[in-house]
């Protein structure tokens, strides 16, 4: 019997003596030093969990899995996070940000085609907006032509798409099909199972902050509710206060 499967959800990865790509603290609490992201590897593969792309994840095998990804395209994609998961014998998603490429802390032209032979590639936008914000065009640059511009770096298909922050709406989701991506990926608490909708997949992120207990808790599924109610107090505050209003306060309480 197919079994739900949590999406892992990771972003850059911190290398003694290498600089971040930013310092705010709302970017910082998402990023894990390398040798925590090795050990909560280690311990999967210790404890007979399997690490799996996105297209893998969703044919839902009957063994325990998680499925493995990063979002931005960050160069420790390559550096650091790949090296680890090739020695466990895992795969994983790295959800790239088209127009980042060959700029400063994110992958190369010649890096991510180097990944694209690790690590399966999906799309993380072209710019990372909020896609909810944008016009109709703007979106299609986004979700469409961000397709178009990995694809023609890597030569194979991108098939998987993530939205920066979270933030989507119906016309993300429609540009998003009519693109040709076979799903689409939210940052909503929740085990994604053969009945979940393909457009509204939920990845479950780990913090800078996750201990070893919470990490185990996530990835076979308990507790998750407790993320998800803090979750969903949040989607309330910024959908009353707007995504710009939203990050300023979350700004200063996180400073």
């Amino acid at each position: 019997m197919a079994r739900p499967i949590v999406f892992l959800m990771y972003h850059e990865l911190e290398l003694p003596g290498r600089s971040l790509i930013q310092s705010a603290p709302g970017y910082v609490r998402y990023i894990l030093p390398q040798i925590t992201f090795r050990s909560q590897i280690e311990w999967l593969q210790q404890n007979g969990w399997k690490g799996l792309s996105v297209s893998e994840a969703l044919e839902y095998p009957d063994f325990r899995a998680v499925a493995v990804t990063f979002d931005d395209g960050c160069e420790t994609d390559l550096i650091a996070a790949a090296p680890i998961l090739r020695d466990a014998g895992f795969h994983a998603t790295s959800y790239v940000t088209a127009g980042f490429v060959d700029k400063p802390g994110y992958l190369s032209r010649a890096q991510l085609l180097e990944l694209s032979s690790l690590f399966e590639i999906g799309c993380h936008s072209m710019t990372h907006p909020y896609l909810n914000d944008l016009s109709d065009e703007q979106q299609r640059v986004e979700v469409a032509d961000a397709r178009a511009k990995l694809e023609d770096i890597i030569g194979r298909p991108v098939e998987h798409f993530s939205c920066p922050g979270g933030r989507y709406d119906e016309r993300t989701l429609a540009v998003a099909k009519n693109a040709g991506y076979r799903s689409l990926a939210t940052s909503e608490t929740k085990r994604n199972d053969s009945s979940t909708d393909l457009y509204h997949l939920g990845r479950v992120a780990v913090m800078r902050t996750t201990t070893a207990p919470a990490f185990a808790g996530i990835c076979s599924g308990s507790g998750l509710w407790k993320i998800r109610m803090a979750e969903l107090a949040r989607d309330t505050a910024r959908k009353v206060m707007g995504n710009t209003l939203y990050d300023r306060a979350r700004g200063r309480v996180l400073r």
